[in-house]
């Protein structure tokens, strides 16, 4: 069996889940429009840059919802699907997906959007196992706004999956090709290392790298 790791943002979909929630937010208005939609994209463009506080961007993105009753927070994820993401899922990536499930490979998303937002993506595209960034509860079930345990970010992403398999009862070495599909400098680390990184819609940075390395690029939308 062959393993395949998946990104999500800009890999799979051509948008990054995360902040187009909280652009969601603004527009349902749920949060201040002009302050919060600001601030929102400030996160995404230090994500780009290579530059995210990941802890910060957490609890800023999960106090546009946390604190409503969570039968209301996850009645608009589910509005959320239904008319930004479903409309943003393009068969070209649906069939990549459909590709890697048909040679029987064990598939994952990896994410570093929390699983809050990304869960019913995963569904959509049918992935079974996702790897994303775990919301902290309390003791009464309400996300605190930090993060659980490792987030599936940079490095992280690496611990995450070995974790992962070690629960399966699986090691690397055990797969005979382990292909990791992703757009970002972010995510580096995972791409160096799986024996088959593939760079996928890649920003300018990464495409610059993966000419240098000879890695393989492939564009699943403009």
């Amino acid at each position: 069996m062959n393993l395949t790791l998946f990104d999500l943002d800009g890999t799979l979909i051509p948008v990054d889940s995360d902040h187009a929630f909280g652009s969601f937010m603004v527009e349902v208005g749920w949060v201040d429009g002009a302050a919060w939609g600001s601030r929102n994209d400030e996160f995404f463009a230090q994500y780009n840059a290579g530059t995210l506080d990941l802890a910060a961007y957490i609890d800023f993105a999960t106090s546009a919802w946390r604190s409503r009753p969570l039968d209301e927070a996850l009645a608009m994820r589910e509005r959320f699907m239904a008319e930004v993401m479903r409309p943003a899922l393009r068969p070209e990536a649906v069939a990549l997906v459909e590709q890697h499930r048909a040679a029987g490979d064990l598939i994952a998303v990896v994410t570093a959007t929390n699983a809050f937002v990304t869960a019913p993506i995963a569904q959509a595209f049918g992935v079974e196992h996702l790897i994303a960034v775990n919301l902290q509860r309390d003791a009464e079930g309400r996300y605190t706004g930090a993060i659980d345990g490792i987030p599936s970010f940079r490095e992280g992403k690496i611990a995450r999956v070995e974790s992962w398999l070690r629960g399966l009862g699986a090691q690397w070495h055990d797969f005979e090709r382990v292909h990791f599909y992703s757009d970002s400098t972010n995510d580096l680390p995972l791409l160096e290392r799986v024996s088959h990184p593939v760079v996928t819609n890649p920003s300018p940075a990464l495409a610059l790298i993966a000419a240098e390395r000879g890695w393989p690029q492939i564009q699943l939308f403009a």
